[in-house]
């Protein structure tokens, strides 16, 4: 029962994760620009995704456009892009694996199959959580590092988006579902062969053979 708990949480975690990476893939708020006029009021802030940009003007009103072309990007966005979709990709496989592999789930009709399958889903998901990390924490460092350059002025200073923050706990979370279902790998059954005699011929007949037989590893 507990090792069917675990699975359950497991899998509720790495959804919740995968449901985070498509909200980071799709929001525009991985870079935040804040433009000040002569006054200290912000007059537009411009929010930068790895899709489109954003500007927010001080009224509230909202206008985004798509980015004309790729080259466009910096090397950060451009390799977020292929990493946060080979992550939705990659936790779409997961999940798959981790829902039909379930101990309430008679799709695999083994348990040992099952439980390997169920480690093999953990394992994608972990690479799925890796994939999310690697380009968030990318251009976070990226910001920080031009947000302390001084050739830089105060209008082409960038901060940390939600988006990021969004990607950190959906990374988060696919590692520790996955690490959740990879617990549940099959345990090593060091049962001794159990020998039998085999009786060939019949009663009269002394011509008994020994045969060894072990019985089949289980996960439990």
């Amino acid at each position: 029962m507990a090792s069917m708990r675990m699975q359950m949480a497991g899998c509720v975690m790495a959804l919740f994760g995968w449901i985070g990476v498509l909200i980071v893939c799709s929001a525009p708020m991985w870079r935040v620009t804040a433009f000040f006029g002569n006054n200290t009021v912000k007059s537009q802030t411009m929010w930068e995704g790895i899709w489109m940009s954003c500007v927010v003007q001080s009224t509230g009103q909202m206008q985004c456009k798509v980015y004309d072309s790729m080259l466009a990007l910096s090397i950060d966005l451009q390799g977020a892009r292929v990493l946060v979709v080979v992550s939705i990709i990659t936790g779409i496989a997961g999940l798959r694996i981790a829902f039909t592999s379930g101990k309430c789930i008679n799709f695999i009709p083994e348990k040992r199959a099952k439980a390997n399958a169920t480690v093999a889903a953990g394992m994608v998901l972990i690479i799925s959580g890796f994939l999310c990390l690697i380009p968030v924490s990318w251009t976070a460092s990226t910001i920080r590092r031009h947000f302390y350059n001084s050739l830089l002025v105060d209008a082409q200073k960038k901060e940390l988006g939600a988006s990021l923050y969004v990607g950190w706990g959906a990374g988060a979370l696919l590692l520790l579902g996955g690490g959740l279902l990879c617990a549940n790998c099959p345990k090593e059954d060091v049962t001794p062969c159990v020998k039998y005699l085999l009786n060939k011929s019949g009663g009269n007949s002394k011509a008994d053979s020994v045969q060894c037989f072990t019985p089949t590893k289980m996960c439990i």
